[in-house]
């Protein structure tokens, strides 16, 4: 199966995080989402559910480097596209099908994303994307590409010619939004592992994804929710 990393939703967003931290010369892709085996849990804290948002409207509500703190520098959008990327070794993403799994029906055109270093470092990333669609369109969609990695804890991807392993796990998310899926993803390329933690959480009509260093993530992930829910 043959991903764009151009495309929305596509499992190559996480495959270019980890490259980032194993090389140089990447940068996270454009519209990534979660992918990977996850854990939902739906009985947390319900904040008050927002209309549906434009792009723009979801790009204020994006982290900067001020609410991150000091330390964070703010990496530029790429603007050019990244190698296809070939995934083996996982049936049930075959079974979504190609458009399925590069965006397809999940490619929400409500969107907004951005990305930071921490004190220079590339191995320390952390990044963040908000979608906004009704409450039944982002579950469904997010979910199901959630519940195909999640029988697949590892399986391969060659990214270019790049071979790349990626082996996940299963976290705890934090008690926030209705609904949130939260997982580890361990990229090895060339000998080399760099680990990645994504955080997903909805609320109403709006699903916050923070991933990057697990560290970083935990750290930013309610600061991220309470800012993309907060009007104005």
């Amino acid at each position: 199966m043959r991903l764009h990393t151009t495309t929305a939703l596509s499992l190559s967003a996480l495959t270019a995080l980890a490259l980032v931290g194993c090389s140089t010369g990447s940068t996270f892709a454009d519209d990534p989402v979660p992918s990977a085996s996850t854990s939902t849990q739906r009985e947390g804290v319900h904040a008050p559910a927002p209309a549906l948002l434009s792009s723009a409207a979801l790009s204020k509500r994006l982290l900067d480097a001020s609410d991150l703190g000091e330390g964070y520098t703010r990496k530029p959008q790429q603007s050019k596209p990244q190698d296809d990327v070939v995934v083996s070794g996982c049936p049930a993403l075959e079974k979504l099908g190609g458009d399925a799994a590069v965006g397809g029906s999940l490619a929400f055109p409500r969107r907004a994303k951005v990305s930071f270093t921490y004190a220079g470092g590339s191995s320390s990333e952390v990044a963040e994307e908000l979608y906004s669609d009704t409450e039944a369109k982002l579950s469904r969609g997010v979910g199901r590409i959630f519940d195909a990695m999640t029988s697949c804890p590892t399986y391969q991807v060659l990214v270019g010619s790049t071979p790349v392993t990626v082996t996940t796990r299963t976290m705890a998310a934090a008690p926030l939004g209705d609904e949130r899926w939260s997982q580890q993803l361990t990229f090895t390329i060339g000998g080399r592992s760099s680990v990645v933690k994504q955080t997903a959480v909805r609320t109403g009509t709006v699903v916050v994804v923070v991933s990057g260093s697990p560290g970083l993530t935990d750290a930013h992930l309610a600061k991220a929710v309470d800012k993309a829910l907060r009007a104005g």
